[in-house]
C-alpha cells in the first residue's frame, strides 16, 4: 500500500522536517472521506441506560454491540467498539467507522488506518500499545458527518471507555473528533498545536489532522508530525 515504517531517532525531536515528517510526505493521496456534510437535526432518541458508568469492559462491549439508541443501528453491519491496550497511556479518538471498519468491526483498518499505524510507530508506539476508539460506534451512511443526536447517544460509551483506560493523553484525530471532545466549533487548524484539557478530567488532549485528510493533503503532514512531537512531550512531562 506504499505505507513505510516510521523510525524515531530519539524521544526529543526537532520541529523541523525529520524522519516522521519525511515518511508522512511519502504517503499516497486518497479520495475525500472527511468532507463536511450538512444534515438536518432530528429529535434526540432515547439514551442508553444510566448504569453505563458502572460497567466493566466486557459488559460495556456487550451493551454497545446491542445498542439501538439511535437510527444508525438499522444500517450497520456491526458496531465498532474500539481496540488496543485497555491500560494504554495514549487514547486515540477518531470520528466514526467507515466502510472497512463497519465490515471488520475494528477502527482505522483502511488506508487511513495504515497511516495512523505509521504515525504511532514514529512515536515509538505499536498499534497494540495504544487504545483506538471513535466518537461513534456505528458507521453513518455514506460516511457522512455524525449528527448531534448520534454523538449524544454514543457519548456515555466513550466516556466510560475513557474512565476505564485513564489515559495520560488523548489524541483527537480530525475536526469532528476534536470539536466534539472539546465541545466547540473551532477549526481544527486553530485547535492543533496546543495542549487542551478534556473537560473536567484534566486529561491532556492534543488535536491533529485526520490521517484520511493527510493522505489527500500531503502539505499538512509536517504539521501533523509537530503535533505528534507535542503529544510525546506532554506524555513525558512529570505530573504537576
Amino acid at each position: 500500500m506504499g505505507i513505510l515504517r516510521w523510525q524515531r531517532r530519539d524521544r526529543v525531536a526537532s520541529p523541523d522536517m525529520s524522519d516522521g515528517a519525511r515518511v508522512l510526505a511519502d504517503q499516497p493521496q486518497s479520495g475525500n472521506q472527511d468532507a463536511a456534510v450538512t444534515a438536518p437535526v432530528t429529535e434526540a432518541p432515547a439514551q442508553p441506560g444510566s448504569d453505563i458508568a458502572t460497567l466493566d469492559w466486557e459488559a460495556l462491549r456487550s451493551r454497545v454491540s446491542a445498542c439501538t439508541a439511535c437510527a444508525l443501528h438499522t444500517s450497520r453491519t456491526q458496531t465498532v467498539f474500539g481496540v488496543g491496550n485497555p491500560s494504554a497511556d495514549w487514547l486515540v479518538i477518531g470520528e466514526a467507522p467507515g466502510a472497512d471498519e463497519d465490515k471488520q468491526g475494528e477502527p482505522f483498518v483502511g488506508r487511513a488506518g495504515q497511516l495512523l499505524n505509521a504515525m504511532l510507530l514514529a512515536c515509538g508506539l505499536k498499534r497494540e500499545q495504544v487504545y483506538i476508539a471513535n466518537i461513534l460506534k456505528c458507521r453513518p451512511p455514506n460516511n457522512r458527518d455524525p449528527r448531534p443526536e448520534e454523538v449524544i447517544s454514543c457519548e456515555a460509551y466513550l466516556m466510560r471507555q475513557i474512565a476505564l483506560i485513564q489515559p495520560k493523553l488523548i489524541l483527537a484525530v480530525g475536526r469532528i473528533a476534536a470539536q466534539n471532545l472539546l465541545q466547540c466549533d473551532t477549526p481544527i487548524g486553530k485547535l492543533r498545536g496546543q495542549v487542551h484539557r478534556f473537560r473536567d478530567t484534566g486529561i491532556p488532549l492534543v488535536a491533529t489532522y485526520h490521517p484520511a485528510y493527510l493522505l489527500r493533503s500531503p502539505a499538512e503532514k509536517r504539521k501533523a508530525w509537530q503535533d505528534l512531537q507535542l503529544a510525546m512531550r506532554t506524555v513525558d512531562e512529570p505530573p504537576a
